[in-house]
């Protein structure tokens, strides 16, 4: 079946859609965490989460905090940020993989982005990669004052969206003393030229559809979005989608992970800073040890492949491929998720 350019431009947009009622989180879990095998309970002798909020430039950020198991505040633990897919919230992957690293003997942390998620801000779903990148540097600000972190040692992971700010907090903030990216996406790139450049031939017109929202904004008007809305699709629907980002993406966000926080587009004024952003400009800053991890068969690997080209100052640089891994499946399926946890634990224990 042939989709309309509205739905096709929608999906690419942001693949992260709102849950349509069959969220695992309402399964019961008391955190709302919607990946397999997620903490239930806290326990004494265990890794154990704990909800916090705290203010950055204004706006109430929702995060939660895994603490490796046996705990005492009297020690010094390595911390980890993770920061979390576009449209994505801390109880999905970002969570999972706080989850792990926190097994691993880490205190790692998972916050959702400024107006998006469970956090502040308003209108809602705005998507600015400088909001995007100070989410991160104030996720380092909490963090650091967190009973038993060690801040000589902080890590950064970042995830698909998050994976291409973190390489841009990366370049300018010191704090973090080794970055790796899983599936990154460069959210500038493909907000700019689409999908393996399958927009190219309208970026002026939808920069000119971005400066009349942003106008419209401006004069108290309605706040326009991209993505979000899409119809429910059927199997056949899903399954000829393009692309296995989207295809597995749309079963992901909304079926088997889905959360009511999840994002369900973004402003669409957010293009006049998204088109001109690209996580690679001025990556010859980071100059920290780098790790980028990537599906073997992702449709998105082109970009962390151009990011790792780029990065020419990194120390220990890295490149590991999951064989046989998507974008998607390294957000959840477990033989892949287990090589990207236990890389992930070789890197950190060597640098921080």
């Amino acid at each position: 079946m042939k989709y309309s350019v509205i739905l096709i431009i929608a999906l690419m947009a942001t693949f992260n859609l709102k849950a349509q009622g069959i969220a695992q989180v309402q399964n019961g879990n008391p955190f709302t965490l919607v990946y397999a095998n997620a903490i239930t309970k806290n326990e004494k002798g265990m890794v154990n989460i704990h909800s916090v909020t705290y203010k950055l430039n204004g706006i109430d950020i929702s995060a939660n905090v895994y603490t490796p198991a046996g705990f005492d505040v009297n020690k010094k633990y390595p911390a980890i940020i993770i920061a979390h897919p576009n449209g994505g919230v801390k109880e999905q992957v970002a969570g999972l993989y706080a989850q792990r690293l926190a097994e691993l003997g880490y205190i790692t942390i998972a916050a959702d982005a400024a107006y998006q998620g469970a956090s502040g801000g308003t209108p809602r779903n705005v998507d600015i990669p400088q909001n995007r990148v100070d989410d991160i540097h104030g996720m380092a600000d909490f963090i650091s004052q967190f009973e038993g972190v060690d801040t000589a040692k902080i890590g950064l992971l970042g995830i698909c969206g998050g994976g291409g700010y973190s390489l841009k907090a990366a370049q300018s903030d010191k704090r973090f003393e080794a970055i790796a990216t899983l599936s990154m996406f460069n959210s500038g790139e493909v907000r700019r030229n689409g999908f393996l450049k399958s927009q190219t031939a309208t970026i002026q017109e939808r920069l000119d559809q971005a400066s009349k929202a942003r106008a419209q904004e401006a004069n108290g008007g309605e706040v326009l979005y991209v993505g979000g809305g899409t119809p429910s699709l059927t199997k056949e629907q899903i399954a000829s989608l393009p692309f296995d980002l989207y295809r597995e993406g749309y079963i992901y966000y909304n079926k088997t992970h889905a959360h009511p926080n999840s994002g369900g587009g973004y402003t669409m004024s957010s293009l006049l800073d998204l088109m001109t952003w690209d996580a690679t400009d001025e990556i010859e800053l980071l100059d920290q040890p780098l790790l980028m991890i990537a599906g073997s068969k992702a449709d998105t690997y082109y970009m962390t492949d151009k990011a790792y080209e780029k990065a020419i100052n990194a120390k220990a640089k890295e490149l590991f491929l999951i064989d046989g891994a998507t974008h998607i499946q390294t957000y959840w399926k477990p033989e892949y998720v287990n090589q990207a946890i236990d890389k992930l634990g070789e890197f950190y224990t060597n640098n921080l």
